[in-house]
């Protein structure tokens, strides 16, 4: 899997011969947080120990988990919140602004025929395209040091902000667009079992 995700080919090696494929594909995954299915729920009494949840959680590699952009842990929505009258953005407006920030990527990239969105950028398309100002840097400079994150989940952060100001129009990178990228990093967090 960290081949085709990094380098957008598989290869493969028999005795008498080595054929290489063209491979770019977005990776969407899921997984239950624990044995049981249920993440610290004292309420349903389904609560795995936290060496059943870290032992669960290590079935996948760091460096294969390092080379996905988000990952987030999704809550249970209580009855309240699925009941309520109020409405959030439709997928209209959402579909309109993703076609819009689509639109800013061609643009950028259109003299590169390798690259065509911003989860493609190499790291030198990455200092050029992700320039962030001195409260950003400091932002994930602290979000590094405070929660060990990797070189790599470095350039994944970078990556999203870019998305997160191309689907807000906005051409630089802004300090919340770097928080909202480091909280898609929730399994980079050390210790978040607790």
């Amino acid at each position: 899997m960290r081949q085709p995700l990094e380098d957008r080919v598989v290869t493969i090696s028999r005795a008498k011969f080595t054929v290489t494929y063209p491979c770019s594909f977005m990776l969407v995954a899921s997984m239950n947080p624990s044995p049981s299915g249920f993440f610290a729920d004292d309420e349903k009494g389904l609560s795995s120990s936290p060496q059943e949840m870290q032992r669960y959680l290590s079935k996948i590699s760091g460096p294969l988990l390092d080379r996905i952009d988000i990952h987030i842990e999704v809550q249970p929505v209580p009855f309240e919140k699925l009941s309520e009258a109020r409405k959030g953005e439709s997928s209209k407006i959402i579909r309109e602004r993703v076609i819009k920030a689509r639109e800013i990527q061609t643009e950028r990239f259109k003299n590169n025929k390798k690259v065509h969105y911003n989860a493609q950028m190499s790291v030198k398309q990455i200092s050029k395209y992700c320039i962030l100002d001195t409260e950003s840097m400091d932002l994930i400079k602290t979000a590094m040091d405070r929660l060990g994150l990797s070189a790599r989940a470095y350039d994944r952060i970078l990556k999203v902000a870019r998305t997160i100001a191309d689907l807000e129009g906005t051409e630089n990178i802004k300090p919340n667009f770097i928080s909202e990228a480091i909280q898609y990093r929730s399994l980079d967090r050390e210790g978040w079992l607790g």
